[in-house]
């Protein structure tokens, strides 16, 4: 699946990414109206610019609006370096303005992917295939256009919903409720038209990466889950009965080994995954390991690349991992340093600096103390302030990475049924009502302690809505769903200071107006768009 998607990126090479202001494009794929293919193949070659946009952005500019901006993820300075112009900090402290570059670049590929859809759906109308064929390309088109909104309407709030090609009036913006409220209609009109999972591997190879019946239940228990925010009308127990709907396919299961769902070599066969962005060494957007490794362990772990050092999480996301015998802390590069076994765990050989004359071992400590002398900067020693910062390894490190691209080909997953399973567990925490499914009356605590069990945790006697959210971070870290879960549970205004050296105070603050739970809609689009609303508080 994975050459088809770089198959699919090289047809489409030329196609640029767009924003919701520069639609009236040329269509510049090799298929038109008096060509159109009709094959199986032809079709997923038409389709593959969705997902070669998708996955452009995904895994980093994305997902730092997600992460970044939350406790989970920070990319501190050291001594100046990787500030990139402050970019990091203003994530950090949510001062962000509408210039900042992942506003722009989010904006414009969300609404770039939107805007593929719509020119795909266009063409398809006109062609010459079976009305069958039609039907079922297009609700895979209309479920990803459904998929790209979503992700502009959480962060951007009130956008504009556009499904023609070409446009010749610029589109304005819309409330929130109203593109929750189409969004929601779309998917339920192409959920008939959408695949199940298989039993068939063959099958669920060539489904992978593309919407199914099992990806609208999720995308709908997360929009349901979160439509008090949304709309300001809450629906549990809707949220209760997608995530059923999920796991009424018993094609879905947790896989045995945590691990194994993030590897480099994941892929269709993680039976969770419901979801999610495929990568490889050519197909642009996983740089996890560029952005987040520890530098001076590249050697240890098989390569010789170029890397950052700064990407790590703060002191107070890394202190809920600490649960006995959780094999989810492992994911985490804490501590003294050995070499890895190559499988996901680690040896009891030691990682020293600088190799191999010396016994000094690399030791990676949670702390982050600024020195005060440059903006949210750790220094850069390194044995010292450049091991501050506990690093992931979720994605665990490609030994096949290289200079060229430093890409890594670890699939990120978007929805799985872990998380399904905790969407519904906080639903019935807040007020739902439990239902049995698959011959079982399924509790908070039950769904919760399923996670435990598979990740070889002590198991939890009871659950609330707090621990609840502590259960997410620790089974979801580094999936871009912190911001979401934060602004859900009120939390995501919560200051996190970091200390500075000498006992000094912080100079930079973080701004904790609640109007920061959007980000405002980008300085490009409002000077080209006058039918653009900003979003209040910029």
């Amino acid at each position: 699946m994975k050459k088809i998607f770089i198959l699919c990126a090289t047809i489409v090479v030329t196609i640029g990414t767009f924003s919701c202001t520069k639609l009236n494009v040329p269509v510049e794929s090799q298929y038109v109206k008096s060509n159109f293919p009709v094959t199986d193949a032809d079709y997923t070659a038409l389709l593959g610019t969705i997902y070669s946009n998708l996955s452009s952005n995904y895994a980093v500019p994305y997902w730092r609006m997600q992460d970044m901006s939350t406790d989970e993820a920070i990319l501190p300075a050291r001594d100046g370096n990787f500030d990139d112009g402050g970019q990091y900090r203003q994530l950090h402290y949510h001062t962000w303005t509408f210039d900042h570059p992942n506003v722009i670049t989010v904006w414009q590929w969300g609404f770039g992917g939107i805007n593929t859809c719509n020119r795909i759906i266009s063409v398809i109308n006109t062609s010459p295939s079976s009305a069958a064929k039609k039907a079922s390309s297009i609700a895979e088109v209309k479920a990803m256009r459904a998929l790209y909104l979503y992700f502009m309407m959480d962060l951007y709030g009130n956008v504009p919903i556009i499904t023609d090609f070409p446009v010749t009036v610029q589109p304005a913006t819309q409330p929130r409720a109203k593109v929750y409220a189409f969004i929601e209609s779309e998917l339920k009109a192409v959920l008939p038209l959408l695949p199940a999972k298989s039993s068939n591997a063959a099958t669920n190879v060539l489904q992978y990466g593309r919407p199914t019946k099992g990806m609208v239940f999720a995308l709908l228990a997360k929009m349901y889950l979160n439509s008090g925010i949304y709309t300001g009308t809450n629906r549990y127990q809707e949220t209760v009965t997608m995530c059923d709907s999920v796991q009424a396919n018993t094609n879905y299961s947790l896989d045995a080994r945590y691990r194994d769902i993030f590897l480099p070599t994941n892929g269709p066969q993680i039976n969770e995954t419901i979801f999610a962005v495929p990568y490889d060494q050519q197909i642009p957007g996983n740089q996890f390991t560029r952005f987040g490794f520890f530098y001076y362990l590249a050697q240890a772990y098989g390569f010789n690349v170029g890397l950052s050092i700064a990407m790590s999480t703060t002191p107070e996301f890394y202190n809920r991992f600490n649960i006995p015998g959780d094999d989810r802390t492992k994911t985490w590069l804490a501590g003294p340093q050995f070499y890895p076994d190559g499988n996901g765990g680690f040896t009891n050989q030691p990682v020293y600096y600088p190799a191999p004359n010396t016994t000094t071992q690399i030791n990676i400590i949670p702390t982050l103390t600024l020195t005060g002398l440059k903006p949210m900067d750790l220094g850069n020693d390194v044995l010292t302030s450049q091991s501050e910062g506990v690093r992931s390894i979720k994605y665990y490190p490609d030994v096949n990475i290289i200079q060229a691209t430093r890409l890594n080909s670890n699939d990120v997953p978007v929805f799985r049924l872990a998380d399904v399973l905790l969407m519904k567990a906080e639903a019935l925490l807040r007020g739902a009502t439990p239902t049995t499914i698959n011959g079982e009356l399924q509790v908070p605590l039950t769904l919760v302690n399923k996670l435990r069990t598979r990740a070889h945790a002590q198991a939890a006697s009871s659950i609330d809505l707090p621990s609840l959210l502590d259960e997410r971070a620790r089974e979801l870290s580094w999936e871009a769903w912190r911001r979401n879960d934060l602004i859900r549970y009120g939390l995501f205004e919560k200051a996190y200071p970091l200390p500075v050296a000498g006992g000094k105070t912080d100079d930079l603050q973080m701004n904790t107006d609640p109007t920061r739970r959007l980000y405002p809609v980008p300085s490009t689009e409002l000077k080209t768009n006058p039918n653009l609303i900003q979003n209040p508080g910029y």
